[in-house]
This record gives structure tokens, sequence and C-alpha cells, in this order.
């Protein structure tokens, strides 16, 4: 069935195509401030001495003509500030596509404390490498780093997601048969050894690669030993004397091209599989431009999102399930780039019932949590990948949603999205408040891919809401102790809470910590969709979907 219209430019229209657009603008602005790292003197002094950046490893890594899907990019907005910051962690992660084959890519940012790893570098390195096992995409390091930040080495050295648990992952990984070729292109030092040492083969640039457990003043330091950096562990030693490394290229570019001929005669058991249907791609019925009038400008309005929807999927064609039954949640089958999918949104507009009662756009309703629990098992049933689009203000409260059984049938949807085995993507366009942020796969439902948009917000509840919250908590504070402060001094402690509290919601704060994959231009999620299935047709199969007790 046909869905959409075209835009109609009236007032409300264009402030909504401002508005998303200025968001967007600024988004753009922080990832071309975050890609540039440590700056370009850091990347000059690296050109100095023969190297690379880790943009232009990449770059020259992945076939020509084709996009490099970054992962994590904002990771570490804002933090690590007394010390100079860490633009995207200092590490480079993301799928590019390789000899035809995509492959995961984690490339240390040397213009950034020289590759030094930070707690978050551990987090992302351990993102990228999920992203790898679950979709069996081989990995190619690019090893620059000076190491373990010390001065922060409680926070990423001995606990079960810090530092080590990479080499675990490492020995994982090769017990299922995913390639790992590691790149030693600048220092590789102490505990970081292993990483490229437990991947299947290692290269090492001669002259700029080195490899050892401790530098020479740790080794004199320690054993009172003298040793040079090249008899310690630079290339030509571990090629021809240890037999630590395997390759020995003269220059990053020649390294590069040693990986591209590694990873073209990997065997067709590495390829992709037909697990998922698809057939020749349709763009939509109407332009994706229409996408930035198409989204309310305030959070709190609602708007139509059959008309987002008409301007992502193939045609505008969407099947739609229980159309008239569960208003407040979309879902029906439709193609993206040609592949087949599963969509669950939340609808925005003021919805009635068969009853004519009156339903809030990005609640979820009874009737429309067991509708979309009911389509997610479907899914699963035909083996059809599901994408989310988030924009939900939670699930309905009030005594007759409570003893309409609420809780019931929101358990049973997020049953349905945590038992879930079909490849599943997340996108979060608005509001992700509270367990609707669960129950539409947030992050702790394992999305194998979770991106925003610029006009996302994710928080417990809605700005307004946890504010007067807070303020009325202050309040009852300040009584106890005797105090008391005039109407004038409360509506400034609101603005203030309301402020900080803002702040915490911005899509920004969420990508620094990884809570989403990164912030997008809305429209890159058709190509973000498509990118995810390809990888996801990398796994040998879809596991058998056993939902337990779902309450009915």
């Amino acid at each position: 069935m046909l869905i959409g219209s075209p835009i109609q430019q009236t007032p409300a229209s264009q402030k909504n195509d401002h508005t998303n657009r200025a968001l967007l603008h600024d988004i753009l602005a922080a990832d071309e401030r975050t890609r540039a790292g440590g700056g370009s003197k850091a990347v000059e002094r690296l050109h100095k001495k023969g190297k690379l950046s880790a943009r232009e490893r990449i770059n020259l890594l992945i076939d020509p003509g084709t996009w490099f899907m970054e992962v994590g990019l904002h990771t570490a907005h804002g933090f690590y500030q007394e010390e100079g910051g860490a633009p995207s962690a200092g590490v480079v992660a993301g799928v590019g596509v390789v000899e035809g084959r995509e492959c995961m890519i984690v490339a240390n940012d040397a213009t950034v404390k020289a590759g030094a790893w930070f707690p978050l570098t551990a987090k992302k390195n351990m993102r990228a490498q999920e992203i790898a096992i679950e979709n069996r995409l081989p990995v190619i390091y690019l090893v620059d780093s000076a190491g373990v930040f010390l001065p922060m080495q409680d926070e990423i050295f001995p606990d079960k997601e810090h530092f080590g648990r990479q080499f675990r992952n490492n020995a994982v990984m090769s017990s299922m048969g995913i390639p790992q070729i590691a790149c030693i292109m600048g220092p590789c030092v102490a505990g970081g050894a292993y990483l490229p040492i437990m991947s299947d083969e290692a290269l090492i640039v001669e002259g700029n690669g080195s490899l050892f457990l401790a530098g020479p003043a740790l080794v004199e330091a320690a054993i009172g030993e003298k040793a040079d950096i090249e008899e310690l562990g630079g290339a030509r030693m571990h090629c021809a004397t240890s037999g630590v490394t395997d390759y020995r290229p003269k220059d990053d570019q020649e390294a590069i091209s040693i990986i591209r001929s590694l990873v073209a005669k990997f065997g067709p058991t590495l390829g992709k599989r037909q697990l998922f249907d698809r057939i020749a791609p349709q763009p939509p019925a109407f332009p994706d431009d229409d996408l930035f009038a198409a989204l309310a400008h305030d959070r709190t309005r609602p708007y139509d999102t059959y008309q987002l929807l008409a301007r992502l999927i193939d045609g505008s064609e969407l099947d739609e399930y229980k159309a008239e039954y569960g208003k407040t949640i979309i879902c029906g089958y439709a193609r993206v780039d040609g592949w087949a999918v599963g969509i669950v949104a939340n609808n925005r507009n003021i919805a009635r019932t068969a009853r004519g009662e009156m339903q809030i756009g990005g609640v979820i309703y009874s009737d429309s949590a067991d509708k979309a629990a009911r389509f997610i098992l479907n899914c699963n049933q035909r083996k059809i990948p599901l994408v989310f689009l988030q924009d939900v203000t939670g699930f309905m409260v009030g005594t007759r949603a409570e003893q309409g059984g609420i809780i019931k049938d929101g358990a049973k949807m997020v049953n349905a999205v945590s038992n879930s085995t079909v490849p599943k993507f997340t996108f979060i366009i608005g509001n992700s408040y509270g367990a609707g942020n669960y129950a539409m796969c947030g992050k702790a439902y394992d999305p194998r891919l979770i991106y925003a948009w610029p006009s996302a917000n994710i928080a417990v509840m809605g700005g307004a809401q946890a504010s007067k919250t807070m303020l009325t908590i202050k309040l009852a504070q300040l009584q106890k102790e005797g105090k008391s402060i005039s109407p004038e001094e409360q509506q400034a402690l609101l603005q203030e809470i309301q402020q900080r509290y803002n702040s915490t919601t911005h899509p920004l704060y969420a990508a620094a910590r990884l809570w989403v994959d990164g912030i997008i231009d809305p429209r890159q999620t058709r190509q973000i969709i498509s990118r995810g299935l390809e990888m996801a047709s990398h796994n040998h199969e879809i596991p058998p979907f056993n939902p337990g007790v779902i309450q009915t």
C-alpha cells in the first residue's frame, strides 16, 4: 500500500525544516571538529615520520568509491578535558568494504595523545569487536598506540569490561573462525602488544613499527639492560629473529596493499549468504529532503509518522499490520534498499480507538504493545529483520491503564524484543523516554546498530516533567532544613535544573558514552540499514527463536 503525500509548504512545515536542518548543521560541525583529531600540526608530524594518519590509512584500505560507516565518532565528547580532551577516544572504528567484503576496521589515532588508551577507548574497541562477533565480520587492526594512559590506569585495567577483555575477545573471535589481521604501524607496547599477536596474522612497518612488553627505559629500570628500540622490538628483529610478526612492509602504503591482498584470498565460507530476502532496490516515492519538514520541530508536538516512513522505504509501500488496532505503534512489512524488513515505529499522531477513545501519540498503550509483540514474533518466525524508529514518551499510566494490564502487555513486548534473533536496527528520531526506550529496542536490547537523528532526546522522562519533580524534591529538602525561597528564586532554580537536565538528554551526550553508535543525517538511514544487512549476511545462520513464557 502506498503511503505518504507531498509535503505542503506551510509556516509549520517551514519551521520544521529550518529547525531540523539547524540541528543537523550543529552535528555536522561537531563531526568535522572530531574528525580533525589532534589537529593538522599533529598530522604534519606524522607525515614527516613517513606515516599516514588513521583516517588516511582507512581511506587507502577500503575499496575506492565505497563508504566507511563509522561507529562511535563522538565517543568521549566532552571527556578528559584536564588532559586536553580525546577526540573520538583516540581511535577510529567502523565498517568498510575491503576487496568486496565488509570488514570491521579499528585504527589508533596517533594524533590524539600518541594513540593512548583512555577508559572510553577500551569501551569503543569492545563495541567494534561486539559488532564483528554478531555479524562474523573480519577485523583489521591498524595499531599505532603509546599504550594505556597511565594517570587513568585504575579505570581501564582490571575490571571485566576493561582493557583485558579485548584480548579475550580476540581469542573468542579466533575460535569462531572470524579472521583478524593486525598491522603495527607505530608503537605497540605493554599489554597492548597482545592484541596484534592474538590476531591470525601480524604485519609490522619497518622503521616506524615497534612491539614489546616493555620499552627501553622500563627494561633498563627493571633489569638494568640497555637496548635500543630496533634490537628490543623493531620490525627486522620480530620478522627475522623472534618470529612474532609475519610481514615487514617498508611503509604504510605497502602494508595496506598486503592487507588488501590477504583479505582478497579469504575462502568462500567467509562470504555473504542469502539469509534475508532482497530484490532490486527502489527509491521512496517522495524525496528524502522532505524528512526535515515532516518531523515536528517541537518534541511535544504531534506529526504524521507515515510521512517519515514514506521517505525511508522503497516505493513508499507499506504492508501495514493491524492498521486499525493499537494505533500509537505502526507495524508493517516494507523494503529498504531492496531488503525485506519489519518496521516498528511510534506513531506521533493523536489516534482514536474503535470505541472512539483518544490516544496520545508517542505513548505505548496496551493494545499497541500487544500488536507490536505479535508482529515481532511474526518477523522472527519468517526471518525478517526488524527496524525500530523511536519517538516514544513511554507507556500509558493511570488507573485505567493499570487495570487494563499495561504492565503485562508491556512485558510481552519487552520479551519479544529481548528474545528476537533476527537482526535489529534502531534509530532514535525523537523522544526516547523511560521504558519506551526498552520496548523499542534501546541499547540494552542488543540492536545490531543503533543511531540517533540530531532531533533525538534520550532520558528517563521529558525535561519539563523531570525538572519539576527535582524542584519539588529540592524544595522539600529546604523545608526540612527550615529554609524557604521566593517564587522568583524557585523559577530561577527550575530553569537551572532544566538546563542541566536537558544537557544530559542531547544526542551528543549519548554518543559520547556509546549509548548510540553515532548521530546521522536522517537521509543516511536507508544506507545504514542496507549496510547493516550486508554485514548480517556474513553470519552462518539465524539462531532459533524461543520467546520463553509470554503472558497473554
